[in-house]
């Protein structure tokens, strides 16, 4: 009796381990070095920077925290006027940039999918900007004062009218409300900044859509179903998914972008004002907002996303 449970015992464990358990401990194995990374590095400079929030915090020979409960908090929303109006104006940019980088990239990605000649450098012109994020095109852009005064040269010395300009005109002579398409207006004129902003979200829905089985689309198509039913019965189905993935990142990305009012104020209040405790409260703050935001859109998206194995 002692050998057969032995010998069970050894065939349990010598039993295959089934894939969901495989890919959990990638997935873990994946993420353990930013684990590891914030509980080391992360974790304590968090902590001190809620202590900060709710303290006003001296240097007298060192670093003293004087709690102040919800003073710094109470400070930023009546009394700072910047905080506020920063916030909602980073808000309501958020609202009119995020769906312009999704559709921009999903409408690149399906580009890119199809086959035709010089399909590789069409998608390393796209992905330049992922390569180049590292901060040296962002430096080119915002530190680089020749550049900076060929732009504003340029626009000043330029007379001609932008084509959403005439656009805009032809449909205010016909009386037409322009309330709707004045989205579309302005994602034109920003054309450069969303797609300086879509490169990950690019790969991300390209890898989706390679990953759709060609027998699908020949059997839709054998059925008789046009591209435009192809489309909305098993392309946007299968990379419902990633919208939600994309949407989630160009939120975050948004955020923290280098040229973000909040941020900006946030270090300057606590490099330039030598606030700590206003300016750990403005970023908690802010960490909230971005949390909830990303809290009710994941809400919102997941209902209608279509997951399959």
């Amino acid at each position: 009796m002692d050998k057969e449970k032995k010998q069970k015992k050894q065939r349990k464990q010598r039993k295959p381990k089934s894939m969901a358990y495989r890919n959990a401990v990638a997935g873990y194995l994946f993420t353990a070095p930013f684990i590891i990374g914030f509980l080391l590095f992360l974790l304590v400079p968090l902590m001190q920077s809620l202590r900060m929030a709710f303290s006003d915090v001296k240097f007298e020979g060192g670093i003293a925290y004087y709690f102040v409960k919800f003073a710094n908090f109470k400070y930023i929303f009546t009394v700072d006027p910047e905080f506020v109006p920063f916030m909602i104006n980073e808000l309501i940019q958020m609202a009119y940039t995020v769906p312009s980088i999704i559709i921009f990239s999903f409408f690149i990605a399906i580009v890119l999918n199809q086959e035709f000649k010089g399909r590789g450098l069409v998608r390393a012109i796209f992905f330049l900007p992922v390569i180049l994020s590292s901060g040296v095109l962002i430096g080119l852009e915002t530190n680089n004062t020749l550049m900076q005064g060929l732009k504003d040269v340029i626009a000043e010395s330029s007379n001609a009218t932008s084509i959403t300009d005439t656009v805009k005109s032809m449909f205010l002579s016909e009386g037409t409300y322009i309330g709707p398409i004045q989205y579309v207006f302005d994602a034109v004129d920003r054309v450069y900044e969303i797609a300086m902003a879509s490169g990950i979200q690019i790969i991300i829905f390209l890898s989706g859509l390679q990953t759709i089985s060609a027998s699908m689309f020949e059997a839709a198509k054998i059925e008789g179903a046009t591209a435009w039913e192809t489309f909305w019965k098993i392309t946007f189905p299968m990379v419902s998914s990633l919208i939600l993935v994309n949407v989630i990142y160009s939120i975050i990305d948004f955020f923290v972008r280098s040229d973000n009012e909040v941020m900006t104020h946030i270090k300057n209040t606590m490099t330039a004002s030598i606030e700590y405790g206003r300016s750990s409260a403005m970023a908690w703050t802010y960490f909230a907002v971005i949390a909830v935001i990303i809290t009710v859109t994941s809400a919102l998206i997941s209902k209608r996303v279509y997951y399959y194995d």
